[in-house]
């Protein structure tokens, strides 16, 4: 098992999908965090994780280009991202899903960008449907779905308009116990295949176990204002069992590092 390691400068940002450098943010005369440095690489699952309030879905949105840093620059395939791009796309914890319109044209939405005309625009949302194992539930409106089945809708949708990068913000939270562990157990799969333009993934979630399980390396935030405390690289094969001893101990060290008293405070 390795180390946890603590970053103390900035990643370098050949090789990588997307980086943030040196990011900086606060409201008013209050800092949020500050000198916050993560780096993507490909086909990563990246995980950030800290106390509530620490500022970690705010981090996420200044990853997307949906709020600007005070300080820092976001870098991706080593350019600044200055504003929202399709090549970023966020999925919320709320399970943002239309009710007026179908699963069909929920996942449309993703490709309105892009101009199709309307019979290649649904060829298209129905592969990503099916990608994400909704094939036959096309017609189907959100009240008709359940809970993971409207995720798996979100997921197509930000899929459907070929980013290189999902952001995803407690994707999990809102669903129950069995329902979140059968989608986190295909999401891998789901998200890097041929069938996808995925490059890497940026995970926010406080459940611990569901991080391990997901994820290649985990950020942790702490401080007032936030730093990154630690970086821990998760050194187990795909798929992974939540009752393996090795899961447990990269749990512990998680809850170690976010319990510990940062320097400096």
């Amino acid at each position: 098992m390795k180390a946890i390691y603590t970053i103390r400068e900035a990643p370098p940002c050949e090789g990588n999908v997307l980086e943030g450098r040196d990011l900086s943010f606060g409201y008013g005369g209050f800092k949020v965090f500050e000198g916050v440095n993560i780096a993507v690489d490909e086909e990563q699952i990246v995980a950030i994780v800290g106390p509530s309030g620490i500022g970690k879905s705010t981090l996420l949105r200044i990853l997307g280009g949906f709020l600007k840093p005070q300080t820092g620059v976001v870098l991706l395939f080593g350019k600044p991202v200055l504003r929202p791009t399709p090549q970023i796309m966020l999925v919320h914890q709320s399970i943002v899903t239309f009710p007026w319109m179908t699963a069909l044209e929920n996942v449309m939405l993703g490709l309105q960008y892009m101009r199709l005309d309307r019979k290649e625009a649904e060829e298209e949302a129905k592969r990503y449907l099916e990608l994400v194992g909704l094939k036959g539930f096309e017609s189907f409106y959100p009240k008709e779905m359940s809970g993971g089945m409207r995720q798996r809708v979100a997921i197509a949708r930000a899929l459907a308009a070929r980013p290189s990068v999902l952001l995803m913000d407690e994707p999990f939270s809102h669903l129950d116990e069995l329902t979140a562990e059968n989608l986190r157990r295909e999401l891998y799969n789901m998200l890097f295949n041929e069938s996808t333009t995925l490059k890497g993934v940026v995970l926010v979630s406080h459940n611990l176990y569901e991080v391990v399980e997901l994820s290649d390396v985990v950020y942790v935030l702490n401080g007032r204002p936030a730093r990154v405390v630690d970086v821990v690289d998760i050194d187990l094969q795909r798929p992974r069992n939540l009752k393996d001893p090795a899961v447990t101990k990269y749990v512990d060290i998680l809850y170690a590092s976010l319990t510990k008293t940062p320097e400096g405070s």
